[in-house]
């Protein structure tokens, strides 16, 4: 029984990994003094963001430019700063994790 708990433990915390890696690239890139997962700040939640884009194939291409070059007016009047610390590759995978919140 104890093997079968600790094998369940590590294949939760396997899954858990590229969404704890991604978070930290989001924390090391300065997304979260703006964004939380959870609540608007500055800008709108990343659940908010998700829940905004799901279903919409382009999605992905259109926030990962966002994140690079910034952007306004979709959620308000507070513009989107854009980001010159990530790459067009972080912000592939920053998008990613937010848009499977």
């Amino acid at each position: 029984m104890k093997v079968f708990v600790a094998a369940a433990v590590a294949a939760g915390l396997l899954s858990a990994a590229p969404a704890f890696a991604d978070e930290a690239l989001a924390k090391s890139k300065n997304c979260l003094a703006c964004h939380s997962v959870d609540k608007k700040l500055v800008g709108p939640a990343y659940k908010d963001v998700a829940a905004k884009y799901k279903g919409d194939a382009g999605a992905a291409a259109k926030l990962a430019e966002k994140v690079q070059k910034g952007g306004s007016g979709v959620w308000g009047q507070i513009p989107m700063p854009p980001n010159p610390q990530v790459n067009a590759d972080e912000a592939k995978k920053l998008v990613a994790w937010v848009l499977s919140l």
